[in-house]
């Protein structure tokens, strides 16, 4: 077979940049998505390429020239089986050698088809973006869960290579339905996946399970057991293929049509076909239980200067209203992300996805507003910015709303963090995702936020407030302070509004109308005022005995969770 040998994990030092070309590849950079290095280069037809340390030997054949355009594609592929768009294809000879390639549209954001989802109960199952399946396949490649002594032989992931043409919607594989019912009012929060991402694999000599056992003659019982096999050898590694199948098992027979025996009278095999690789649910627990300590730990210390940190070159530092974050690119949906504090470490948990297409729960009956766990186990709320709105006058009628409009996403962090170093407590800002799907800038009615915005921008020169992208804000789920979740994750406070607490009677009106005033006296003396100001804009906090947190005067422990027509008052 190809060899497909266990590689080492990888390391910023397993790229070596001086096997590139600098003349043809002038502008290359090293980055990072999910624990994974490539090289990131600009293909000569306006596309990019992210190749790995795999793949690195072979980025001239991966040009796109040498293999994607029409003519050669259509002569020199081979069309494999399976309910995906996968092709075997031969590039053009580079330095008098091709290479055998394996390409592969990814299907993340589309239906998994149902004859795939009853093999297992995968009801809930979806496709890998391109870099979660890279990231899975070289975590598995590097053997270090499960039986040391149980080496899974593995395709070799090469690079994913991102076509420059952005499709049209209907060429997502999603339903026109879906789709009209999603691009209502935000165009680019659920549908923001409008590139192609095509896989690139090398190729493995030999057949598949299936026609390597009839070549052999050997019984459809003998073929069920081998697949039984290589499920309970995934299974003992901590992973599963949710449509595994033995069309995904290729072996090298022997010249006579035999198949070869190793140890244990094991046949040798190598997997191919990641888009629904994932961990066991045990192995899964376990990576989000040590990857959600260490999220607790880089929260509480994100600003923390004493620290040195090594910045991958994907990522940049930017402060933006008093607020440091780390800003880069997210690949899987054309996207930017700002992760407030210093730690570049913390970006690749806000990859957005790790958090957009999660189950989610609706916190508002008017707002887009939404409560989700991320795929690292970690709590969130996500609301969609109102930016570019203009307030209802019926919902909104207090004249002063009308006239500041809503704050944008930047203005909202940056008034939260003044909130906090004031003294008044706020729920955590996290992040802030600019979606990647253009949006008809003709539906913006307020925008003076743009134009406020304009001279802020981002390391390539563009500015932070696009009219034509949504925005998202995320925030974290308030269930304790961040310095004792560090120290003591699973000790949960419960945030309860101050509206909800009024109608459950676990305050009383005067209570409640007693707080208001209280946290007005408080915003107005840290020179805030918010005029639309509510009980569901407050948050009370229950310990985990039930009770209600106070201060050490007896006052109820009060925290805002909501920013977005909260004003700075004007100096005299």
């Amino acid at each position: 077979m190809e060899n497909a040998e266990v590689g080492p994990p990888d390391t910023a030092e397993s790229i070596d940049l001086t096997k590139l070309r600098r003349d043809h590849y002038p502008n290359i950079a090293l980055t990072r998505f999910l624990n994974v290095n490539y090289v990131h280069a600009k293909t000569g037809d306006g596309g990019d390429i992210y190749v790995t340390r795999h793949g690195l030997p072979f980025i001239g054949h991966m040009e796109p020239e040498n293999w994607y355009t029409a003519k050669w594609f259509k002569a020199n592929r081979e069309k494999l089986a399976g309910t995906s768009t996968v092709y075997k294809v031969k590039t053009k000879p580079v330095d008098g050698k091709s290479l055998d390639m394996v390409v592969k549209w990814c299907r993340m954001g589309q239906d998994v088809p149902l004859e795939t989802k009853i093999i297992e109960d995968v009801l809930r199952a979806e496709f890998n973006s391109p870099f979660e399946e890279f990231s899975l396949v070289e975590e598995l490649r590097a053997n270090s869960y499960g039986p040391a002594d149980l080496k899974i032989l593995l395709q070799k992931p090469l690079a994913v290579y991102v076509p420059p043409e952005r499709l049209q919607l209907w060429q997502t594989g999603r339903s026109k339905a879906k789709i009209m019912s999603k691009i209502a009012k935000h165009p680019g929060i659920e549908i923001d996946i409008l590139r192609q991402y095509i896989l690139i694999y090398k190729w493995v000599r030999g057949l598949n399970a299936v026609a390597a056992f009839d070549q052999a003659g050997l019984p459809p019982e003998q073929l069920s057991a081998f697949t039984q096999q290589v499920i309970n050898d995934l299974r003992l590694k901590g992973y599963r293929v949710l449509d595994q199948k033995p069309a995904h098992f290729i072996m090298r027979p022997r010249p006579d049509g035999s198949l070869p025996k190793r140890r244990g009278s094991r046949i040798p095999y190598a997997l191919v076909d990641f888009e629904l690789l994932e961990r066991m649910p045990e192995h899964e627990e376990q990576v989000k239980a040590s990857r959600r300590g260490s999220y607790l730990v880089k929260q509480r210390d994100r600003f923390r200067d004493d620290m040195p940190k090594i910045w991958p070159q994907h990522l940049r530092p930017m402060t933006i209203m008093g607020v440091d974050y780390v800003y880069g690119f997210t690949e899987s949906t054309s996207g930017h992300l700002w992760v407030a504090g210093h730690d570049p470490d913390l970006f690749d948990y806000f990859q957005p996805e790790r958090w957009r297409k999660t189950p989610r729960t609706r916190l508002s009956p008017t707002d887009d507003i939404f409560y989700t766990k991320t795929k690292d186990n970690i709590n969130i709320v996500w609301k969609v910015s109102k930016v570019g709105e203009l307030p209802d006058a019926g919902a909104a009628p207090d004249a002063r709303i009308q006239e500041c409009g809503y704050n944008s996403p930047f203005e909202e962090f940056s008034i939260a963090f003044d909130l906090t170093r004031r003294g008044i407590a706020t729920i955590y800002p996290r992040a802030i995702y600019k979606t990647g799907l253009t949006a008809d800038t003709g539906c913006i009615a307020d925008r003076r936020r743009y134009e406020s915005h304009a001279g802020i921008l981002t390391p390539e020169g563009l500015p932070v407030l696009q009219m034509d992208h949504d925005y998202i804000t995320v925030w974290g789920f308030w269930n304790g302070p961040d310095e004792s979740l560090a120290e003591h994750d699973g000790v949960f406070y419960t945030g309860i509004s101050a509206a909800n607490a009024l109608r459950r009677g676990i305050i009383t009106g005067r209570e409640h109308d007693r707080l208001m005033q209280r946290l007005q006296r408080l915003l107005a003396e840290s020179g805030m005022e918010n005029p639309s100001l509510k009980g569901n804009h407050v948050l009370l906090s229950l310990n985990p005995r039930g009770e209600l947190m106070r201060d050490s005067e007896g006052e109820l422990d009060i925290r805002l969770c909501n920013f977005e027509t909260m004003q700075r008052i004007a100096a005299a």
